[in-house]
């Protein structure tokens, strides 16, 4: 069934782009759009908590960033870039690329570009969908 969905899902992609799409623990989808720079497509109702959790967890499983690197909202949520149809955030790791200044929040958002964490702190987010046997 999961292979079903995963085919439905990229035969929407362009055919570069579904070759390296990226499935987070949260079962979000990431995919490239440059270098330093990759778009997690909404899904599932998942919030923002789990687009910070997708996105830090391919930057640091296929980019090799370290949890001191940052992570910054390039493009807030909006009309995805790369999948036509869907919502979508783009994240980099690149604060030189940014088009407004980076800015911290004590709120966890994705309508704020250039909004900012550690990819150490992001990827704690993931923990929301590791279960432990003592949650069974």
């Amino acid at each position: 069934m999961r292979i079903l969905i995963l085919a439905a899902f990229c035969a929407g992609l362009p055919l570069a782009a579904a070759a390296q799409t990226y499935q987070a623990i949260n079962r979000l989808y990431v995919i490239p759009v440059s270098g330093t720079d990759f778009e997690v497509i909404e899904d599932h109702g998942e919030g923002p908590r789990g687009m910070w959790c997708a996105a830090a967890s391919y930057a640091h499983d296929r980019l090799g960033a370290s949890g001191g690197a940052r992570l910054y909202v390039k493009n807030a949520r909006s009309p995805s870039v790369s999948v036509s149809g869907r919502t979508g955030v783009v994240f980099t790791l690149d604060e030189t690329s940014l088009t407004v200044p980076p800015t911290r929040s004590y709120s966890v958002s994705v309508r704020t570009p250039g909004l900012n964490l550690p990819v150490g702190h992001a990827i704690e987010f993931c923990k929301d969908f590791i279960l432990e046997l003592n949650d069974i």
